[in-house]
């Protein structure tokens, strides 16, 4: 005989008219609260679905009759009210937000002014962070949704003072919280390639990413990207191509360290793919 399962929980900022407001309930109550503010205008809704199942949730992303942005942020319902940061992580380099809608602060958040580096999906940390040890003059910062990645990242960034983390989705960060003209360099190396044509809407490297990417780009600022799925790397590259403030650039012959993807690649020999975008202005 199964035991009744609880009600499933989400956790849910709405950003409308000024407010912020918060609600973490059961799915079903949750959806009924949104009915109002879908109906009042909604900005956007961050919820967390993990622990979600409920067949409600569909109904619950669906209510909003608005364009609004929703995205899958993996944090527990109880970690919401501590700006997205476990009190194991304070006092780490992970940023702990004071806002989702406010642009970061960066000088602040680094103790200094230097060229930014953001590593989007930055897994395990071990790229960026052996990187940012490379290039100790610049700024590195790594986005990452997964806790247990986060966790890892944290630990090999712990040494490193030019090196700080942010849980949160990439698309996300991109499009609201980095300020204008503030980055150097975004790499965005081996993305889930969704390779069903039915999850094709899941992949990050949409048109409204790469128009995010050049406006939160610096002068002649780059990204660098990577897959080893051929038919991504297609449709990356087409989309790039509509994008006027991208021009597509011969990727430069660097000497980076190797993604943990990357050598699991060359090991097996299959190819990888590679797209360099660098920011200009748009011929008027």
């Amino acid at each position: 005989m199964h035991q009744k399962q609880p009600p499933a929980k989400i956790a849910a900022l709405v950003a409308g008219g000024g407010e912020l407001w918060a609600r973490l309930g059961a799915t079903r109550s949750a959806t009924k609260a949104l009915k109002s503010r879908a109906r009042a205008g909604i900005l956007f809704i961050l919820a967390d679905l993990r622990q979600c199942r409920s067949p409600f949730v569909p109904l619950f992303l669906g209510l909003l009759r608005r364009p609004l942005l929703s995205f899958l942020l993996s944090v527990r319902a109880r970690e919401v009210q501590s700006t997205h940061r476990p009190e194991s992580f304070r006092g780490s380099p992970l940023i702990e937000v004071d806002s989702l809608i406010d642009r970061l602060d960066l000088e602040k958040i680094f103790g200094r002014r230097a060229a930014l580096h953001v590593d989007l999906g930055c897994g395990d940390g071990s790229f960026f962070c052996a990187l940012a040890q490379r290039i100790p003059g610049k700024n590195f910062l790594g986005i990452e949704r997964l806790l247990g990645r986060i966790r890892s990242a944290t630990r090999k960034a712990a040494s490193l003072p030019n090196v700080r983390l942010l849980r949160m989705e990439s698309s996300y960060a991109v499009r609201y919280l980095l300020p204008a003209e503030s980055v150097e360099t975004f790499y965005l190396l081996f993305p889930d390639p969704w390779p069903k044509r039915r999850h094709w809407r899941r992949r990050i490297a949409t048109r409204d990413f790469l128009c995010a990417i050049s406006q939160a780009l610096a002068e002649n600022g780059r990204l660098l990207i990577a897959t080893d799925h051929v038919d991504y790397f297609k449709r990356i590259t087409e989309t790039a191509r509509g994008n006027p403030n991208l021009a597509i650039i011969e990727p430069a012959d660097v000497d980076r360290p190797l993604t943990k993807f990357e050598r699991k690649f060359r090991a097996q020999s299959i190819p990888i793919h590679w797209l360099e975008l660098r920011k200009v202005s748009p011929v008027r």
